[in-house]
């Protein structure tokens, strides 16, 4: 690896004795003839778990062989170190595991799994009486560990979602306090931006202590309907051409942020994002943000559905630009409208009935407007009104009896 030659001549220096040997943990009769070189007279007192590997892909793309791959140097490795040192009298078992097994993470379903069940491992190893400490970090800075496979897009990503990364000897600092400070088997040693998970307003239950917002949910729905109000509003006093442009602004401005690396101005219409540099979490990521500025449901196919700028522009507005007063368009707007602003509210009993009530009257009043339409009569049973002596009458005359 990378280094091993420095660290083991500073750790000479300071009177240890290093071997560094090249081993796949993930087969475990190497690790046997691996663990059998270990001299007698220095048996082995501590194991520490450190391997992984990431193949980051939205969960359609991942094949067994790339389930696999990731897997491998966490669940079988690890569990090899378990079984081939549960004899041994160890004063420490320390396994790397990451925020992603509890937390989860966009693209990261793999390696997520893989971390979980190191969590797990700790915990059963404690249950056996054995030292076990699953420490599941949060991002490092660029170049240390896991982080170091990662772009300056993926730490912008991870820093925008309030768990920006972690000074490697602040992390150093926290290993050394977590292998003596008593805690439980697993562990979230993770850097966390509270300001920016409260402006993120859905927040993971396990922070939400760490957050003094009386409703979170109901804040970021708030947010997100004030923002397509706004574009709605900008939109409606513009011309179709004029909305077009300012749908590109929009979409330019966002694929800068997503990417991180590119001016705004030089996203060009007709450039496809996969040649933009996209991938599949990055599409997601654009989805969403784009979702929440327009209020639009989008799909998560979207740029593969509509795979240039200047296209997803002309997809966006034919769904968000306000329609004639009174087409059907304005409807349907109405009713996105109406979604967003429910999906976020906090619901006690007596809203719930009021509301629940309203839409029935609502509903009542669509399907009269199609009898209308149709030139039907609505000829369906209306069993709240109905009389004891005209259910039975139904009744008969459904079954023939009469």
């Amino acid at each position: 690896a990378d280094g091993a030659g420095e660290l083991a001549a500073a750790l000479e220096a300071e009177g240890a004795r290093v071997t560094v040997a090249a081993c796949d943990v993930s087969d475990r009769a190497a690790l046997d003839r691996l663990l059998a070189e270990v001299p007698a007279d220095r048996p082995l007192r501590a194991v520490i778990h450190a391997a992984g590997v990431l193949d980051d892909g939205t969960i359609g793309s991942l094949t067994p062989e790339r389930l696999a791959a990731v897997l491998r140097p966490k669940v079988d490795a690890a569990w090899h170190l378990h079984e081939a040192t549960a004899d041994l009298p160890l004063d420490a078992f320390v396994l790397f595991s990451s925020v992603a097994g509890t937390l989860g993470n966009a693209g990261q379903a793999n390696y997520a799994a893989g971390n979980a069940f190191l969590d797990a491992l700790a915990r059963h190893r404690r249950n056996q009486g054995l030292p076990a400490l699953s420490l599941g970090w949060g991002p490092w800075t660029r170049g240390s560990g896991m982080t170091g496979e990662l772009g300056e897009a993926d730490i912008a990503r991870m820093t925008r979602a309030g768990m920006p990364p972690m000074p490697p000897e602040r992390g150093l600092a926290l290993f050394d306090a977590l292998r003596t400070a008593g805690t439980g088997a697993a562990v979230l040693p993770v850097r966390l931006d509270l300001g920016t998970l409260r402006s993120l307003g859905e927040i993971p239950p396990l922070f939400r202590s760490l957050i003094r917002v009386t409703s979170r949910r109901t804040v970021a729905a708030a947010g997100a309907t004030a923002a397509a109000a706004d574009l709605t509003r900008r939109l409606s006093a513009l011309t179709p051409a004029e909305g077009r442009e300012t749908l590109l602004e929009l979409v330019r401005g966002q694929i800068a942020v997503v990417l991180g690396h590119l001016d705004p101005a030089d996203v060009e219409p007709d450039r496809p994002f996969q040649d933009l540099g996209f991938d599949s979490l990055t599409s997601v990521e654009l989805r969403n943000r784009l979702g929440a500025l327009t209020g639009a449901r989008l799909p998560a196919t979207l740029l593969f559905d509509y795979p240039t700028p200047g296209e997803l522009v002309a997809h966006l507005y034919a769904r968000v630009a306000p329609s004639p007063a009174g087409g059907p368009g304005a409807v349907l707007a109405e009713l996105d409208r109406l979604e967003r602003s429910i999906s976020g509210i906090d619901v006690d009993a007596d809203l719930f009935a009021q509301v629940a009530s309203r839409l029935e009257v609502l509903r009542s009043k669509w399907q009269s407007l199609r009898t209308e339409a149709s030139g039907e009569e609505d000829d369906a049973f209306d069993f709240d009104s109905a009389t004891d002596e005209e259910v039975f009458d139904m009744l008969d005359n459904e079954l023939g009896l009469s």
